[in-house]
């Protein structure tokens, strides 16, 4: 069990807290619950994967192929709504995730894969999907059906399908990245659970302002689209992400005609890391210095680690601490999502 800094003992009532912090203990449990998968098919008879999730599901689907897509020998694509894309073949290997089991846009989505013949994979914690994956006789990763939520369940979701691409051939020397994100994320966990952590100053700096979150490449942009998600969910607040080069392109040009508002209203959280090409950092520089009078303050994140996964994982890890803090100091309960549970039950009904 992880330590909590004092800041994080208020109210949790779905258990969300504990979870969150354990991220390192979480990645190596999760690594070494795979094991050796049967019923892989060789790389050879494999031309593109695609990653079923949406939600939290589909944030950690969008880890895999920030990693997946750059490293791996073929095409890694992220779905995240209700249809398996029409190039969907035999020779598509089609990894669906879900804690649940039971979320919609996955579960038809994955029954349209395999009627299209797609080699399947599932990663869930029980549920249709769990049932559908015997079904189909296809390689079924299970996980712990205890986790409170979807959101705690990063490590969990993500690591799996990471060592089934391994496993096929498709990104040797997965395991050994892993095992260094685990490094990482056990040293974060003892600079962020300390009291007043880097983490804790943060939340402090943001406020009630509302974030948004840039990162540069996969590798960025998919941390801040966790950071985005995490304080949506957990802080209950407004929460916007970003992903540089492409913002520069657009986004940028859209600062400074209402700089007496913006200042007042909004918080800019630069997520950095190793992997950036030269002119993207050039970019956040110029950005910078463009915007930082017509916002409440731009500051800088650093990852740390060694290697795209440990770094990726590293700034995600932050931001979750970060959202907790947020929620803490308003009295938030982190766990329950009472708009997400309204519209899954008018859906359902």
């Amino acid at each position: 069990m992880v330590d909590r800094p004092p800041e994080l003992t208020g109210l949790d009532s779905l258990g969300v807290v504990g979870p969150t912090l354990a991220l390192a203990e979480m990645v190596e449990a999760a690594a070494a619950n795979v094991g050796e998968i049967a019923g892989l098919p060789a790389h050879e008879d494999i031309e593109h994967v695609v990653l079923l999730g949406a939600g939290d599901a589909g944030v950690a689907a969008e880890f895999v192929a920030a990693v997946g897509d750059p490293f791996g020998s073929v095409p890694c694509i992220v779905v995240e709504g209700y249809s398996a894309p029409t190039f969907v073949s035999e020779s598509t290997l089609c990894i669906a995730l879900s804690r649940s089991g039971e979320t919609e846009e996955t579960l038809e989505a994955a029954e349209g894969a395999a009627v299209a013949g797609a080699r399947m994979v599932v990663v869930g914690g029980g549920g249709r999907l769990v049932e559908l994956g015997r079904a189909w006789e296809a390689p079924v990763i299970e996980i712990d059906p205890a986790l409170p939520t979807e959101r705690a369940a990063l490590g969990a979701l993500a690591i799996p399908p990471m060592l089934v691409l391994e496993q096929t051939g498709l990104w040797p020397g997965a395991s050994d990245w892993i095992a260094r994100t685990v490094e990482q994320l056990r040293r974060r966990e003892a600079e962020l659970t300390k009291p007043d952590s880097v983490a804790a100053q943060l939340a402090r700096t943001i406020g009630r302002t509302i974030p948004i979150v840039y990162g540069a490449g996969e590798i960025g942009g998919a941390a801040a689209r966790r950071w985005k998600a995490q304080c949506n969910k957990n802080a209950k607040i407004p929460a916007f992400a970003g992903r540089l080069p492409e913002l520069t392109h657009d986004e940028i040009a859209g600062w400074g005609q209402h700089g007496d508002v913006t200042r007042q209203v909004f918080t800019v959280v630069q997520l950095r890391h190793e992997d950036e090409h030269p002119q993207v950092m050039r970019r956040y520089e110029l950005m910078r210095d463009l915007i930082d009078e017509v916002v409440h303050e731009v500051v800088d994140v650093e990852a740390e680690g060694d290697g795209s996964v440990a770094q990726m994982f590293d700034l995600a890890y932050i931001g979750d601490v970060v959202s907790l803090h947020l929620a803490m100091n308003e009295g938030t309960d982190p766990g329950p999502v009472p708009a997400v549970a309204r519209v899954e039950s008018e859906l359902t009904d």
